[in-house]
């Protein structure tokens, strides 16, 4: 389907980090959490949406709240937030000469249905189906998004975000 242009911008080749490992529940790793300050809600600030400037938990937590932020970019067609949050997976397609990431998103985003794009405005992460590889790399499955639509791998895909520079990105 339409999203599917996104998952092949993002994605390596066939098998590369799609190995059918057995899924290692979330618990043990999502609860090992770095120093952190105590969750304070502001006014101004969405749950999704990390202070400024501050470091992004290196959690399961972060990671899912950081796939939801691209997730719901997609769906509002914010291709500069795509962007920044599928930087490093978006350059090694750029190198594969796919393009830049604002000019290719810019298509992806025209081929995703009105009820996609709602539907990933809205979705969530189901925190039981993510697979955490390490502390710095955990698997996002189609399967984890839970959405008013069903995504197929073939409409979304599965992805890979890594912690790096004190945030997390998708990079494969």
């Amino acid at each position: 389907m339409a999203v599917s242009a996104a998952a092949v911008l993002v994605a390596c080749g066939p098998g590369e980090s799609r190995e059918d490992t057995e899924a290692r529940p979330s618990q043990s790793s999502a609860t090992v959490r770095t120093a952190e300050p105590p969750a304070t809600p502001t006014a101004s600030a969405r749950p999704e949406e990390p202070t400024a400037g501050a470091p992004a938990p290196r959690t399961a937590e972060g990671a899912i709240r950081r796939y939801g932020q691209y997730l719901h970019a997609l769906g509002r067609e914010d291709i500069d937030t795509v962007c920044e949050v599928a930087g490093p997976a978006a350059r090694k397609a750029q190198d594969q000469g796919l393009g830049p990431c604002t000019s290719t998103y810019a298509l992806v985003v025209q081929m995703i249905s009105p009820e996609q794009k709602d539907a990933l405005r809205t979705a969530t992460v189901d925190p039981q189906r993510i697979v955490v590889r390490t502390p710095d790399k955990i698997e996002m499955p189609v399967e984890a998004v839970r959405a008013s639509v069903t995504f197929s791998e073939s409409d979304l895909g599965s992805y890979t975000l890594e912690y790096l520079d004190d945030d997390w990105y998708i990079t494969d």
